[in-house]
Protein backbone atom coordinates (compact mmCIF):
# COMPACT_ATOMS: atom_id res chain seq x y z
CA UNK A 1 0.00 0.00 0.00
CA UNK A 2 1.44 3.58 -0.99
CA UNK A 3 2.24 5.78 2.08
CA UNK A 4 -0.10 8.62 2.35
CA UNK A 5 1.42 11.80 0.79
CA UNK A 6 2.55 14.29 3.45
CA UNK A 7 1.15 17.61 1.85
CA UNK A 8 2.09 20.19 4.48
CA UNK A 9 5.67 19.21 4.58
CA UNK A 10 5.74 18.89 0.55
CA UNK A 11 4.12 22.83 1.04
CA UNK A 12 6.69 23.77 3.17
CA UNK A 13 9.72 22.56 0.93
CA UNK A 14 7.85 24.61 -1.91
CA UNK A 15 7.54 27.75 -0.39
CA UNK A 16 11.42 27.83 0.47
CA UNK A 17 11.96 26.85 -3.41
CA UNK A 18 9.62 29.85 -4.55
CA UNK A 19 11.02 32.39 -1.95
CA UNK A 20 14.64 31.52 -3.39
CA UNK A 21 15.66 33.89 -6.02
CA UNK A 22 12.95 36.57 -6.93
CA UNK A 23 9.99 35.30 -8.95
CA UNK A 24 8.87 38.66 -9.88
CA UNK A 25 11.81 38.96 -12.57
CA UNK A 26 10.69 35.95 -14.17
CA UNK A 27 7.03 37.27 -14.02
CA UNK A 28 7.44 40.61 -15.19
CA UNK A 29 7.32 39.53 -18.71
CA UNK A 30 4.09 37.53 -18.60
CA UNK A 31 1.96 40.42 -17.92
CA UNK A 32 0.28 39.34 -21.35
CA UNK A 33 -0.77 36.38 -20.10
CA UNK A 34 -2.52 38.04 -16.80
CA UNK A 35 -4.29 40.62 -18.86
CA UNK A 36 -5.58 38.50 -21.89
CA UNK A 37 -6.93 35.96 -19.21
CA UNK A 38 -8.50 39.49 -17.66
CA UNK A 39 -10.10 39.94 -21.27
CA UNK A 40 -11.37 36.64 -21.64
CA UNK A 41 -13.34 36.75 -18.49
CA UNK A 42 -14.87 40.24 -19.30
CA UNK A 43 -14.48 41.50 -15.66
CA UNK A 44 -16.06 44.58 -14.98
CA UNK A 45 -16.25 47.23 -12.61
CA UNK A 46 -18.05 46.41 -9.04
CA UNK A 47 -17.17 42.69 -9.43
CA UNK A 48 -15.15 41.05 -6.43
CA UNK A 49 -12.02 39.05 -7.83
CA UNK A 50 -9.50 36.92 -5.87
CA UNK A 51 -6.13 36.15 -7.74
CA UNK A 52 -4.66 32.77 -6.10
CA UNK A 53 -1.25 32.03 -5.71
CA UNK A 54 -0.63 35.98 -7.07
CA UNK A 55 2.91 35.92 -7.03
CA UNK A 56 4.27 39.86 -7.88
CA UNK A 57 0.70 40.49 -9.09
CA UNK A 58 0.63 40.74 -12.51
CA UNK A 59 -3.34 39.16 -12.63
CA UNK A 60 -4.14 40.90 -9.87
CA UNK A 61 -3.42 43.85 -11.26
CA UNK A 62 -5.43 43.04 -14.66
CA UNK A 63 -8.35 42.05 -12.47
CA UNK A 64 -8.29 45.81 -10.29
CA UNK A 65 -7.88 47.82 -13.79
CA UNK A 66 -11.49 46.15 -14.78
CA UNK A 67 -13.33 45.69 -12.18
CA UNK A 68 -12.25 48.75 -10.57
CA UNK A 69 -10.47 47.74 -7.19
CA UNK A 70 -12.06 45.44 -5.60
CA UNK A 71 -9.62 42.66 -5.96
CA UNK A 72 -7.78 40.56 -3.37
CA UNK A 73 -4.50 39.10 -4.38
CA UNK A 74 -2.92 36.15 -2.08
CA UNK A 75 0.43 33.72 -1.73
CA UNK A 76 2.69 32.29 0.67
CA UNK A 77 5.68 34.42 -0.92
CA UNK A 78 5.73 37.61 1.48
CA UNK A 79 8.59 38.90 -0.72
CA UNK A 80 6.60 38.89 -4.09
CA UNK A 81 3.25 40.22 -2.25
CA UNK A 82 4.88 43.12 -0.67
CA UNK A 83 6.36 43.70 -4.86
CA UNK A 84 2.71 43.50 -5.44
CA UNK A 85 1.92 46.21 -3.35
CA UNK A 86 4.39 48.38 -5.00
CA UNK A 87 2.98 47.99 -8.07
CA UNK A 88 -0.35 48.74 -7.04
CA UNK A 89 0.28 52.06 -5.28
CA UNK A 90 2.71 53.09 -8.21
CA UNK A 91 -0.53 52.94 -10.43
CA UNK A 92 -3.07 54.18 -7.19
CA UNK A 93 -4.82 50.17 -7.35
CA UNK A 94 -7.45 49.48 -4.95
CA UNK A 95 -5.79 45.62 -3.96
CA UNK A 96 -5.36 43.84 -0.86
CA UNK A 97 -2.17 41.73 -1.05
CA UNK A 98 -2.64 38.67 1.79
CA UNK A 99 -0.43 35.78 3.14
CA UNK A 100 -2.16 32.84 2.71
CA UNK A 101 -1.74 29.55 1.08
CA UNK A 102 -4.38 28.38 -1.81
CA UNK A 103 -5.44 25.06 -0.14
CA UNK A 104 -6.91 26.90 2.49
CA UNK A 105 -8.08 30.29 1.50
CA UNK A 106 -9.57 32.24 4.61
CA UNK A 107 -12.67 33.41 3.03
CA UNK A 108 -16.07 32.38 3.62
CA UNK A 109 -17.96 30.37 0.56
CA UNK A 110 -18.81 32.15 -2.88
CA UNK A 111 -17.19 35.08 -1.41
CA UNK A 112 -16.30 36.57 -5.55
CA UNK A 113 -17.62 36.38 -8.33
CA UNK A 114 -14.33 35.67 -10.18
CA UNK A 115 -11.31 33.70 -8.66
CA UNK A 116 -8.05 33.64 -10.95
CA UNK A 117 -5.17 31.86 -11.01
CA UNK A 118 -2.20 31.77 -13.32
CA UNK A 119 0.37 29.49 -13.04
CA UNK A 120 0.12 29.31 -9.07
CA UNK A 121 -2.94 26.50 -8.30
CA UNK A 122 -1.23 24.25 -10.18
CA UNK A 123 1.67 23.71 -8.09
CA UNK A 124 -0.36 23.16 -4.94
CA UNK A 125 0.70 19.88 -4.19
CA UNK A 126 -2.80 18.45 -3.01
CA UNK A 127 -4.20 19.52 -6.47
CA UNK A 128 -8.13 18.34 -5.10
CA UNK A 129 -7.96 20.28 -2.09
CA UNK A 130 -6.60 23.33 -4.71
CA UNK A 131 -9.32 22.86 -7.19
CA UNK A 132 -12.04 22.37 -4.44
CA UNK A 133 -10.72 25.43 -2.61
CA UNK A 134 -11.44 27.39 -5.82
CA UNK A 135 -14.59 26.15 -6.65
CA UNK A 136 -15.60 26.84 -2.47
CA UNK A 137 -14.87 30.44 -2.85
CA UNK A 138 -16.82 31.47 -6.06
CA UNK A 139 -20.41 32.33 -6.30
CA UNK A 140 -22.99 29.90 -8.04
CA UNK A 141 -22.84 31.29 -11.39
CA UNK A 142 -19.47 32.76 -11.02
CA UNK A 143 -16.22 32.16 -13.39
CA UNK A 144 -12.86 30.66 -12.91
CA UNK A 145 -10.11 31.83 -14.67
CA UNK A 146 -6.51 30.15 -15.25
CA UNK A 147 -3.34 29.82 -16.86
CA UNK A 148 -1.60 26.32 -16.87
CA UNK A 149 1.32 25.21 -18.38
CA UNK A 150 0.77 22.47 -20.63
CA UNK A 151 2.92 19.03 -20.29
CA UNK A 152 3.92 19.36 -23.64
CA UNK A 153 5.07 23.01 -23.68
CA UNK A 154 8.56 24.28 -23.20
CA UNK A 155 8.32 25.19 -19.49
CA UNK A 156 6.23 21.71 -18.92
CA UNK A 157 9.14 19.57 -20.74
CA UNK A 158 11.89 22.25 -18.70
CA UNK A 159 10.23 20.99 -14.79
CA UNK A 160 10.59 17.14 -16.60
CA UNK A 161 14.43 18.12 -17.44
CA UNK A 162 15.10 19.13 -13.70
CA UNK A 163 12.81 16.57 -11.76
CA UNK A 164 15.40 14.07 -14.18
CA UNK A 165 18.22 15.45 -12.42
CA UNK A 166 16.24 16.69 -8.99
CA UNK A 167 13.34 14.58 -8.13
CA UNK A 168 10.21 16.17 -6.79
CA UNK A 169 8.96 14.34 -3.68
CA UNK A 170 7.39 11.00 -4.22
CA UNK A 171 3.75 10.56 -4.73
CA UNK A 172 3.12 14.12 -5.77
CA UNK A 173 0.91 15.01 -8.67
CA UNK A 174 2.85 16.51 -11.70
CA UNK A 175 1.47 20.25 -11.47
CA UNK A 176 1.54 20.38 -15.60
CA UNK A 177 -1.51 17.46 -15.17
CA UNK A 178 -3.53 21.12 -14.74
CA UNK A 179 -2.52 21.91 -18.46
CA UNK A 180 -4.48 18.74 -20.04
CA UNK A 181 -8.53 18.78 -20.23
CA UNK A 182 -9.08 15.50 -18.64
CA UNK A 183 -7.73 16.58 -15.43
CA UNK A 184 -9.38 19.96 -15.26
CA UNK A 185 -12.76 18.02 -15.85
CA UNK A 186 -11.82 15.51 -13.21
CA UNK A 187 -10.50 17.94 -11.07
CA UNK A 188 -14.04 20.12 -11.25
CA UNK A 189 -16.30 17.82 -11.55
CA UNK A 190 -19.52 18.75 -11.03
CA UNK A 191 -18.77 22.16 -9.65
CA UNK A 192 -18.42 23.26 -13.00
CA UNK A 193 -21.48 24.29 -15.79
CA UNK A 194 -19.04 24.90 -18.57
CA UNK A 195 -15.22 24.72 -19.39
CA UNK A 196 -13.80 26.63 -22.21
CA UNK A 197 -10.12 25.97 -22.75
CA UNK A 198 -7.71 27.55 -25.40
CA UNK A 199 -4.06 26.86 -26.13
CA UNK A 200 -2.03 29.71 -25.89
CA UNK A 201 2.28 30.26 -26.57
CA UNK A 202 3.88 32.48 -24.19
CA UNK A 203 7.41 33.74 -25.81
CA UNK A 204 10.33 33.74 -23.46
CA UNK A 205 13.21 35.97 -25.16
CA UNK A 206 17.01 36.02 -24.10
CA UNK A 207 19.88 37.23 -25.83
CA UNK A 208 21.43 33.52 -25.90
CA UNK A 209 20.98 30.12 -24.09
CA UNK A 210 23.84 31.49 -21.50
CA UNK A 211 21.37 34.57 -20.54
CA UNK A 212 18.04 32.23 -19.92
CA UNK A 213 20.39 29.70 -17.90
CA UNK A 214 21.70 32.65 -15.97
CA UNK A 215 17.99 34.35 -15.45
CA UNK A 216 16.65 30.88 -14.63
CA UNK A 217 19.54 30.11 -11.95
CA UNK A 218 19.37 33.54 -10.32
CA UNK A 219 15.71 34.34 -10.09
CA UNK A 220 13.56 31.46 -10.66
CA UNK A 221 13.08 29.24 -7.49
CA UNK A 222 12.84 25.89 -9.05
CA UNK A 223 15.66 26.21 -11.15
CA UNK A 224 17.63 27.60 -8.60
CA UNK A 225 17.02 24.88 -5.88
CA UNK A 226 17.51 22.07 -8.71
CA UNK A 227 21.33 23.70 -9.02
CA UNK A 228 22.24 23.48 -6.06
CA UNK A 229 20.97 19.80 -4.91
CA UNK A 230 22.72 18.74 -7.97
CA UNK A 231 25.91 20.16 -6.59
CA UNK A 232 28.67 20.29 -9.07
CA UNK A 233 28.77 16.75 -9.95
CA UNK A 234 25.49 16.91 -11.43
CA UNK A 235 25.25 20.40 -12.89
CA UNK A 236 27.35 20.12 -16.00
CA UNK A 237 24.48 16.97 -16.92
CA UNK A 238 21.74 19.41 -15.84
CA UNK A 239 23.11 21.75 -18.24
CA UNK A 240 23.40 19.82 -21.17
CA UNK A 241 19.88 18.89 -21.31
CA UNK A 242 18.69 22.15 -20.81
CA UNK A 243 20.62 22.94 -23.72
CA UNK A 244 18.97 20.12 -25.76
CA UNK A 245 15.72 21.59 -24.74
CA UNK A 246 15.80 25.11 -25.41
CA UNK A 247 17.95 23.59 -28.96
CA UNK A 248 14.12 22.13 -29.22
CA UNK A 249 12.21 25.00 -29.12
CA UNK A 250 14.24 27.62 -30.34
CA UNK A 251 13.10 29.42 -32.74
CA UNK A 252 15.12 32.80 -32.94
CA UNK A 253 17.63 31.52 -35.32
CA UNK A 254 20.30 33.83 -35.04
CA UNK A 255 18.88 36.66 -33.94
CA UNK A 256 17.70 35.82 -30.29
CA UNK A 257 16.93 33.41 -27.73
CA UNK A 258 13.22 33.28 -28.78
CA UNK A 259 11.56 29.82 -26.86
CA UNK A 260 7.21 29.74 -27.24
CA UNK A 261 5.91 27.89 -23.82
CA UNK A 262 2.41 26.53 -24.41
CA UNK A 263 -0.13 27.03 -21.60
CA UNK A 264 -3.68 26.37 -21.48
CA UNK A 265 -6.11 29.30 -20.92
CA UNK A 266 -9.19 28.54 -18.89
CA UNK A 267 -12.12 29.77 -17.84
CA UNK A 268 -14.95 27.59 -15.87
CA UNK A 269 -18.58 28.82 -15.07
CA UNK A 270 -19.36 27.82 -11.14
CA UNK A 271 -22.28 25.69 -10.71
Amino acid sequence: MAEAVDYEAVKQVQQRIWSEGDFAMIGAPMVLVGERLCERLDIVPGERVLDVACGSGNTTLAAARRAWGNTVGIDYVPELLERGRERAAAERLDIDFLEGDAERLPFDDASFDVVTSTFGTMFAPDQRRGANELLRVCRPGGRIGMANWTPDGFVGQMFKAISKHAPPPPGVDPPTLWGTQERLRELFGDGISDLAIERVDHVFRHRSFEHYLDEFRTYYGPTRVAFERVNSDGEDALVSDLRELVGRFDRGDDRALILESEYLEVVAVRV
